[in-house]
């Protein structure tokens, strides 16, 4: 519906926001595509750093979907890319209406330092976050039960860290109706 490149120009209050966050090319736009039922909904691109500002999508009344800019390698400059950090942090941390944070994770790579430090920023403004692992059909059954244990173990005392994950993917539909099921379970409790 729309993309914000500034805190003022956020869409007007009211519906549930629901952000997705991750490592550039850890499959937002690809997770989104799949949530929502339509491929070219969000654009994909193998370039890291091609989202570059707050992207709103809407779910009609009952909510909005926020792909956020990824964090981490991207090929743009440092000021562009030092822009769109502080949008982000600055949505993260002020946004009324973010209901939760879905933070994606390359199931192949797991936490990496910089998901952790964007953990401790979400816990430090006790924003609301759940993990959401990625390209789960890259993994064995053994590898991805791994690390799922893995990672339930790492957020196990984080504060603002819900503790159920979801395993995904996007190209063979994997956990995408969970996903999904969480999304209009949790908007449906916010609209009450």
């Amino acid at each position: 519906m729309t993309s914000v490149v500034s805190l003022d120009r956020l869409p007007p209050g009211g519906a549930p926001e629901f952000a997705f966050a991750g490592r550039s090319n850890v499959g937002k736009s690809s997770l989104l595509n799949a949530v929502t039922g339509r491929k070219a909904l969000a654009r994909t691109s193998g370039d890291p750093g091609r989202t570059r500002q707050l992207n709103f999508f809407s779910l009609g009344e009952l909510a909005w979907l926020v792909d956020l800019p990824g964090y981490g390698y991207a090929r743009a400059p440092k000021p562009e890319i030092a822009r769109w950090t502080q949008l982000t942090g600055d949505y993260l941390r002020g946004r009324q209406q973010l209901a939760r944070v879905f933070l994606l994770i390359d199931s192949r790579h797991g936490l990496k330092p910089s998901d952790i430090e964007v953990m401790s920023a979400l816990d430090t403004a006790a924003v609301s976050y759940q993990i959401v692992l990625t390209k789960t059909d890259k993994l064995k059954s053994a590898e991805l039960d791994k690390m799922l244990a893995d990672t339930a173990e790492k957020i196990r005392k984080r504060p603002a860290a819900h503790p159920v994950l979801h395993a995904t993917s996007s190209s063979k539909g994997a956990g995408i109706d969970a996903l999904r099921a969480e999304i209009a379970t949790l908007a449906g409790a916010v609209n009450g």
